[in-house]
């Protein structure tokens, strides 16, 4: 690591800890030149994700727009903001996971749907309505009646 004051690259780590909720490394070091010391940040470095739009066109991954259509789905609901970004959180860590440099916005959108579900399902349909773009009330009666006899199986292996 090059010294800021002097650009010697001979330095001492003098302590590390995590930093950015354990996805980096802090590290307070000294130059073994003129003793100035400084901090570093180490990260891992990730490949970006593009995501394959509906209309065929291509964009990097975005937390902001998922965190802003997931928002729009809960608001009035007793969902809170940080929820909603450990939710999106966990849908990036997933997509970084799976190794892959592309996905389709419909993955993401269900990755989506998948954790509403278990959160608030009033956010659920309203989230499902513009992501798979309901066209009518049969949309949403056949929406509900799969939500409801998916929650019916749940209690049926339950109990």
């Amino acid at each position: 690591m090059q010294c800021p004051s002097c650009q010697n690259t001979d330095s001492r780590v003098l302590e590390s800890r995590a930093a950015d909720a354990g996805r980096s490394v802090r590290r307070r070091r000294e130059c073994l030149n003129c003793d100035y010391r400084f901090t570093t940040y180490e990260r891992v470095e990730t490949v970006p994700i593009s995501v394959l739009k509906r209309n065929g066109s291509k964009e990097i991954f975005n937390k902001n727009k998922v965190i802003s259509g997931l928002t729009r789905a809960c608001e009035k609901t007793c969902v809170d903001t940080e929820k909603l970004e450990m939710i999106v959180d966990e849908i990036e860590l997933k997509l970084q996971q799976g190794n892959l440099k592309e996905v389709s916005s419909a993955e993401i959108g269900e990755m989506a749907l998948e954790q509403l579900k278990g959160i608030s399902e009033v956010a659920y349909i309203r989230f499902a309505s513009v992501y798979r773009q309901f066209h009518g009330i049969n949309d949403f009666v056949a929406t509900l009646e799969s939500f409801k006899s998916e929650k019916k199986e749940q209690l049926a292996t339950v109990l």
